[in-house]
């Protein structure tokens, strides 16, 4: 009897020895986190990865400021003084199927679709364009009293960034001001917010001159993630101003398009 309750005592502690190495050995990590883009601060925020789907050709000469998917065509808006475009583009093969050319002073920005007509934004200029989505007959013009970057919708509003923390919300049928967002993080301000797009309830947002897009909540102005592009698009040595910038949606199919400044592809990727 004695012998057992040795040979019990003796398993009781192997177990417990096994038990207490494998925990050791095999600590539990926690999901990976990434600092806050504008802070030193220890807060974190949880990040997307990505996964490549599809490439598209791009055109390497658009400075892209602002993209759109609508019924099977991306809608782009280019930008730099005598360069400045407003473009209809065959998804798969890159073609322009229609272009829009902005007098020479004025430098194009961000657009969005509302109500089948294209809203175009103007970077230092201070208006608005209007534009006939099937034409691209400029309908009107508004005045808009600030810098104009990325525009998107909600369906019923506009959002616009002009490079600060806040995104300036507009009523679609007079463009006049009627409320704002202000963007933050567990550390304060997110600054240079560019193009943007309504995804899902959410704000996607590049920061200019990163590899990141905000996931900002609309309703509070929190963001509540970020998705990590690094090495998406192979650095191009000859021309520093080929950077990240431009996000569309295909709500249909649940496709999520990505570009940038003078970059020659388009990419579908899929968050990871």
């Amino acid at each position: 009897m004695n012998d057992l309750r040795k040979i019990l005592f003796i398993v009781l502690i192997v177990s417990i020895a096994i038990i207490f190495l494998y925990f050791n050995l095999n600590p539990y990590e926690p999901p990976k986190l990434i600092s806050s883009i504008n802070s030193n601060k220890s807060s974190q925020i949880q990040v997307n990865g990505y996964k490549i789907v599809n490439t598209y050709p791009h055109d390497q000469d658009a400075y892209t400021q602002g993209l759109v998917f609508d019924k099977g065509f991306l809608y782009e808006g280019t930008g730099l003084y005598g360069k400045s475009t407003l473009r209809k583009v065959e998804l798969n093969t890159g073609k322009i199927i229609k272009i829009h050319k902005l007098p020479d002073e004025i430098f194009g920005e961000g657009i969005t679709i509302y109500n089948n007509k294209i809203i175009q934004l103007t970077w230092r200029s201070n208006i608005i364009y209007l534009y006939d989505k099937e034409t691209f007959e400029l309908l009107e013009v508004f005045t808009y009293h600030s810098e104009g970057w990325g525009i998107t919708h909600n369906g019923t509003s506009l959002i616009i960034s002009n490079g600060s923390s806040t995104l300036n919300i507009l009523d679609p049928e007079n463009f006049r001001k009627i409320g704002e967002i202000d963007v933050f993080d567990n550390n304060g301000p997110i600054s240079r917010i560019n193009e943007l797009e309504y995804i899902q309830g959410e704000i996607y947002a590049n920061i200019w001159t990163t590899d990141r897009i905000a996931r900002i909540n609309p309703d509070s102005g929190q963001v509540i993630g970020w998705i990590e592009l690094k090495n998406l698009m192979p650095k191009i040595p000859t021309n520093k101003d080929a950077i990240l910038n431009g996000i569309a949606y295909d709500e249909n199919n649940d496709r999520l398009f990505i570009t940038g400044k003078l970059y020659p592809t388009i990419f579908e990727i899929e968050l990871t």
